[in-house]
């Protein structure tokens, strides 16, 4: 986007994004990365160049970094319906917005979220305790 001028000379930063999980906006956040791709390969026949192309399997991952009060938050809520681990809480969408340039809200939903583990890391010398977590996903919303 060369030569696109800045809104009062900032872009969409990470001050601009809200993340909601099981219905609450969560400010214990420090990162949240997400991707989806499709498997494409090239088919080939006579010569020595494809002739067509195939896609496969489409794939969608997930991480988060939580600080440690979000992660007791959301096991607290999930102990009120009877479930003591976080990767057994049913699956959950989460929404991701921010404002882009255009002062235009882009929303990305991804669907159907698990937490793979439960997990603490607290080392010395730690003054924020936070942890990453890898989620298994069905699938992305790239919505804007």
């Amino acid at each position: 986007m060369e030569g696109t001028p800045l809104i009062n000379g900032i872009r969409h930063s990470w001050a601009n994004v809200r993340v909601n999980i099981m219905g609450r906006t969560v400010q214990g956040i420090s990162a949240i990365s997400y991707e989806d791709k499709v498997e494409k390969v090239n088919n080939y026949g006579a010569g020595q160049y494809p002739v067509s192309r195939g896609h496969g399997r489409y794939e969608a991952s997930a991480k988060i970094t939580l600080k440690h009060y979000e992660i007791e938050a959301i096991q607290t809520a999930a102990l009120a319906t009877g479930v003591t681990r976080l990767q057994d809480i049913a699956p959950f969408d989460i929404v991701v917005s921010y404002l882009n340039p255009s002062d235009k809200i882009v929303t990305h939903i991804i669907r159907n979220c698990e937490f793979t583990s439960n997990k603490r890391e607290l080392k010395e010398g730690d003054s924020n305790f936070e942890t990453e977590f890898d989620l298994i996903v069905s699938h992305i919303e790239w919505g804007n």
